[in-house]
């Protein structure tokens, strides 16, 4: 399969990358940062401006599909919409954010007691992103993977749960993930697609 990963140097896009190639798939990594991307088997590297849809649209022309893996108010949901529309490619995935998730009926994450504060700003847009996607994305198969509330480097244990609109607890409580094997959910959803416009979520 051939990927082109918007954010290829971040946290989760670093390991989407390395969790693609691993794989056997060919990655178009796009970043600003490209220094920050050693040769591999498989990788190309290319910088471009998000910003941009009709310079970005002819980097993204002839994959497969399109990861987005960058922060929310660091992008732009309409020139994201438009680059990837232009580009010609139908499937693509977003690096979601958990603020959205359901943690009781009607009760988001972002609105529950005791969100950070710090994190309030990029978990809004995330929202707004999913919704925009959802009105907006209509004429592609789009789907937008949300993390647990708690997503750090760890393991790739290849063993977790999805979920939909609801924030996944383990039996003390906690939502957690780590950053490997949220990619490896990620991965596994370019290669067997199971939510095809539709949020979902990973976690343990």
């Amino acid at each position: 399969m051939k990927i082109a990963l918007i954010g290829a140097t971040g946290n989760i896009g670093s390991r989407v990358l390395n969790e693609a190639l691993t794989r056997g798939h060919s990655v178009t990594a796009i970043a600003r940062k490209t220094a920050a991307l050693d040769a591999r088997p498989g990788l190309n590297v290319q910088a471009a401006d998000l910003h941009q849809p009709a310079a970005l649209a002819p980097v993204l022309a002839g994959h497969d599909a399109v990861v987005s893996a960058v922060h929310f108010l660091a992008s732009d949901f309409g020139k994201l919409l438009a680059a990837v529309r232009q580009s010609g490619v139908k499937r693509w995935l977003m690096v979601g954010g958990a603020g959205s998730l359901e943690v009781a009926p009607g009760l988001k994450l972002i609105d529950a007691p005791g969100f950070p504060e710090a994190y309030r700003a990029e978990a809004a847009k995330g929202g707004e992103f999913l919704a925009a996607l959802k009105a907006e994305a209509t004429d592609l198969d789009w789907s937008f993977l949300s993390p647990s509330a708690m997503i750090v480097p760890g393991e790739r244990t290849g063993k977790f749960r999805l979920g939909r609109d609801t924030l996944l607890t383990d039996a003390k409580g906690d939502s957690r993930i780590s950053m490997e094997d949220y990619a490896v959910a990620l991965v596994d959803e370019l290669e067997q697609p199971k939510h095809i416009r539709q949020r979902f979520t990973v976690g343990y």
